[in-house]
Parts: structure tokens; sequence; C-alpha cells
């Protein structure tokens, strides 16, 4: 069960961290450059677009909790979930190189079905990888402070690497591609056939350097239960026995208001970057950039505060720490206590704060995926089966889910805010801006709290958990005897 010890080494940790690193450059790709790519570059109708986009999700939101049971009950001499990882590497950095290099030629709905066919393969194959990845952490790392370390590790990596495909294309790869018919070179389509090239070698690797670093640990990890005759509708009574508690039900509204809180956030970062602050393009990379030492930060604070403060307590102190920091600085210009733009302080406030406020994020999605993971022996006290793929499954189910209604959420605000469509940032008066922050910071607060309140309904303490493996160990000493 687990590893030998329960407590993995620093190479296994790194090993598996890395792996997050194949999600982190796709979510990074499909949120960032997609929708231009093939709106702007390409030529496509960005209603299209959008239309193939939100399709693709949907259908991989719903794949999501059947593979996770799949890779829960798969029989195979590589154990249950690395003939996920090792198959998917392959076809996952093959598909995203071919969804940057589209046809030249082909007619706006010829374009809108590729994009569409590659981007939910795209995301299936992804979540073949992703999912049982994630599984392996509870197997990992059993112990309830190592599994919070372990998740920092895998977050870690995850912005990480995620972000340096997206610095580099503003920083490299762009520039390189700008011409005198092209000037800014987000606008060359080749520029994206090298970003497809390098971002899906780096998915290749990371997937493989995660496969291989954790092959060793497949003699230590769970067995599928006995093969089992299930129709459809079994096995889908299967899933939802495994999820029906109350603690899962907790973190399961906690996605769906952190998902939300996201989308709105990340829809309206360009409006505050470009318009509220008036950044360059330049001092938005700067900002960028600081989510390497964001990841640092927030990755080893989350073992630190499992160890002080408990998972459920430092998720909710942590997570109002961050709701509190995301805004300040929009609430001290709201209140006119900041220098107006242009002012080099202006820059460095936003900078120090996005990047504290980064750290502390990551730091409480590393606890609230160790607190999904500590769910594991309590189901299986409670079923009899192992099901970390179905508690993973189901989380990245919510977050895809709900994706596109943070985006629709952060049109209404808009809307509220009644913001100028098509304006460039020199045509804003301050009265739209100020309604901008005076709608945007009261609407990120609610959804927040809301998020930080279904949390602290979560009840599984240290106590608990240790409880559960011990009446697991029991349980295992009874059959064997």
């Amino acid at each position: 069960m687990g590893t030998a010890s329960g407590t993995p080494s620093l190479a296994t940790r790194i090993a598996y961290g890395i792996g997050a690193g194949a999600y982190g450059i796709k979510d990074g790709g499909f949120s960032y450059f997609l929708l231009i790519f093939y709106s702007q570059v390409i030529g496509v109708d960005a209603r299209l677009v959008g239309l193939a986009i939100t399709i693709a999700l949907l259908i991989d939101a719903v794949a999501d909790p059947v593979i996770g049971y799949w890779s829960d009950n798969l029989r195979s001499r590589w154990g249950r979930r690395h003939p996920f990882l090792y198959a998917s590497a392959l076809p996952t950095a093959g598909l995203y190189f071919l969804i940057w290099d589209p046809p030249s030629g082909w007619s706006q709905m010829a374009l809108f079905w590729y994009l569409l066919g590659l981007a939910t393969l795209i995301r299936i194959s992804i979540s073949f990888y992703e999912i049982p990845s994630t599984a392996l952490g509870p197997e990992l790392a059993r112990s309830y402070d190592e599994r919070s370390a372990l998740f920092g590790w895998r977050l870690f990596f995850a912005w990480v690497i995620g972000s340096i495909m997206t610095v580099a294309n503003f920083s490299f790869i762009f520039p390189a591609f700008a011409t005198p018919a092209i000037p800014n070179g987000q606008f060359n389509r080749d520029a994206y056939q090298l970003y497809g090239m390098i971002a899906s070698v780096l998915i290749f690797v990371a997937i493989m350097v995660s496969a291989i670093g954790t092959h060793g640990h497949i003699k230590h990890l769970r067995a599928a239960p006995p093969t089992r005759a299930l129709s459809l509708k079994a096995i889908f009574a299967e899933i939802f026995e495994t999820l029906a508690n109350r603690e899962f039900a907790a973190l399961f509204a906690a996605a769906i208001f952190g998902a939300l809180a996201t989308g709105i956030s990340a829809s309206l970062s360009f409006y505050f970057s470009a318009y509220f602050w008036g950044f360059s393009p330049q001092q938005i990379g700067l900002i960028t950039t600081t989510v390497f030492v964001s990841a640092a930060i927030g990755g080893g604070l989350a073992p630190l505060v499992t160890r002080t403060l408990g998972k459920q307590r430092g998720a909710v102190m942590i997570g109002l720490l961050a709701g509190l920091v995301l805004p300040a600085p929009i609430v001290l210009r709201l209140l006119g206590l900041l220098p107006p733009n242009g002012d080099p302080a202006i820059f460095w406030i936003v900078l120090l704060v996005t990047l504290i406020d980064v750290g502390l994020i990551i730091c409480f999605q590393a606890l609230t995926a160790s607190m999904l993971a500590d769910l594991v022996e309590r189901a299986e006290l409670k079923t009899g089966r192992r099901s970390e793929g179905i508690f993973f499954a189901a989380n990245t189910f919510i977050r895809k889910a709900v994706q596109g209604l943070g985006v629709m959420a952060a049109s209404f605000v808009l809307t509220l805010a009644q913001f100028p469509k098509g304006a460039s940032p020199a045509q804003v008066g301050p009265e739209s801006l100020w309604q901008l922050g005076a709608t945007y910071v009261p609407a990120i607060w609610l959804v927040w709290a809301l998020m930080i309140f279904a949390v602290s309904r979560y009840r599984l303490s240290r106590s608990d958990h240790e409880a559960n493996l011990q009446a697991l160990a029991v349980r295992a000493k009874t059959t064997e005897a």
C-alpha cells in the first residue's frame, strides 16, 4: 500500500510533480492563446471558435468520471495507473502540435470541425494522463502531513512549467517572428507552429519523466479489485456511492465557487492590467514572471500550514487572506489612496501583491487537494473499494464544467459596470474605470466568501485520518488471517 515507507523520496516527489507540467502547458495554451490564434491569426469567426472550445470542454468533463473509474479498476502488470500514463504521452504531444498547425486554405466550417475534433481529443487524452497521475498521490504519500507536501510539489511544477511557455511566447517567440508585414509576432502563424513544437516536446517529456520516475513504486501500490461484470448503471451507482459523503460535498461546493472566482479573475485580468492600471505589455510580462516565485512560496507553505494549523483550518485562513489580498490595490485606488497611473510605485505595488496572492492561492489549492486525498481512506472503509481516480476525476469535472460560467460572470461584471466596448485604454474615462473596480470587488468577494464557507464545512481532521488508516490496517490483517 503506497510506498514502502509511506513517505516518497525527493526524486519521487520531483518526478510526480513534473508530470503536472503537461497539464499546465496545455491549460496555459488553451486559456491564453487558442482563441486569439484561431480567430485573429487563422481567421475563424470568434463565435465558432468559442463554440468549438465549449463543446470540447463539455465532452471532456463528461468523460472524466469514466476515466477515473476505469483507472481505479484496471488490472495490468503495471498496476492501475501507469498504463494510462505511458499510453497518453505520445498522442497528447502529437495532437497538441497539430492544433497549432492547422491546414491552410480550408473553409470556416472545415476549420471549425478541425478545431473541435483536436480540442476534444487533446482534452480527453490529457485527462487519460492527469486523472490517473493525480490519483497516485494518496498512494505515494499516506500520512496527513506528507500529502500536503506532495501536492505542494505538484502544484509548484504545474504553475512553473505551465508559465514557462507563456513567458517564452511573450518574451522570445513572438518578438522573434515580428516582421515589417506583421509588426506584432503574436499575429504571425509561424510563431504558433514553433510554440506548438516546443510545447508538445515538453508535454511528452513531462509525462514520461513522471511515469518512469514513479514506475518503481508500482509494486507498493494497491491492486485493482477482482474483475466484475458491471452494467453502466452499476458503474455509476458505485461512483455515486463513493462520493456520497459530507466532506466531499463541502469540497465539491468549494470547487464550484473556486472555478467561478478563477473564471472571473482570469477573464478580467487584462482589463485591469491594461485599462485600470495602464500597464504596458512589457510590464504585464514582468508581472507574469512572478508566478515562479509564487509557486515556490505556495508549494513550500502548504506542508508548514498543515503541520501548524491543520488542513481545513489552514485552508480557511489562507483562503481568507488570499481573498483580502487579491483586490486590495483596487480597493485602495477606489478610495483614492494610491498615486495616479504612470507613477512607478503603482507597478511595484501590483507586482508585489500579485506575487503574494498567487502564492497564497497555490497554497490553498495544495491544501484542498490534500484534503480530497484524505477522503480516499474514508470511502474505502465505507465501500471496500480504493477509488482515488473517482475523487480526482469528480474534482476536475467540476473545474471544467463550471469554467465557462466564470467567463460569463465576468461579462456580467463588464455589463453592470457599463464598460465601453471596443475602446482602447486611452479612450476609457476615469468614471468607467472606477465603476469597473466598484463592480468587480463585491463580485469576487462574494464568490470567494462562498468558497471559503464551503471549505469550512469539511470536518475530516488529522486524528480522523489516522483512525481511518488504523482501521484499514486492522481490516487488512483480518482479511489475511
